[in-house]
């Protein structure tokens, strides 16, 4: 069986050059995101979600503030969702030695995710239409269930993961896009 890591973005395979450089007292820097999922991770279709996944993971090693409680970084973040457990933060250091693993139940996301899909759906028609009204309405309908959906996520790892908002509206992001191929 195949390792079902399949990395979708990670410092060391990028041209780092043409990145701006984390200061190296960053404590809370991920270096990298790896969502686990058998799926390849190319197989979406759907452009407006393989953009905010590509969008969403950039951000995230570029600017996120992602601190495991007693931990100092930088860190690579293994990103799954696993039957029983629900979403698994598997924090490791850059070198990839695990050093915390944290669970959190999905349910409560739910309402959220499914929102969030149906707001990509119509996205995508409103593009097609060329409906610029909608499209706007769309995406502040998006940012307004991105900072409810970073709001729960914040909560729900309080005392084990701390992380500021647009991290979590981003993480947000990556979680619906999991649990969408589970």
């Amino acid at each position: 069986m195949s390792d079902p890591y399949k990395p979708l973005h990670h410092k060391g395979e990028r041209d780092l050059s043409l990145e701006p450089a984390l200061p190296p007292d960053r404590p809370d820097a991920l270096t990298g995101v790896i969502l686990a999922s058998d799926l390849d991770p190319f197989a979406d279709s759907n452009h407006s979600r393989q953009q905010d996944r590509d969008q969403a993971i950039l951000d995230l090693c570029e600017t996120a503030r992602f601190r495991p409680s007693n931990l100092t970084g930088p860190f690579i973040l293994h990103l799954s969702v696993a039957g029983n457990q629900g979403l698994v933060f598997d924090v490791r250091s850059e070198e990839n030695v695990p050093l915390y693993t944290y669970a959190i139940s999905v349910k409560p996301f739910s309402r959220l995710i499914k929102d969030y899909d149906l707001m990509i759906d119509s996205f995508d028609e409103a593009v097609q239409e060329g409906n610029r009204t909608r499209i706007q309405a769309i995406d502040m309908g998006r940012r307004g269930l991105h900072d409810e959906a970073g709001e729960l996520l914040m909560s729900r790892l309080e005392g084990k993961i701390a992380m500021d908002r647009p991290t979590a509206r981003r993480l947000f992001t990556l979680i619906c896009l999991l649990v969408r191929r589970n």
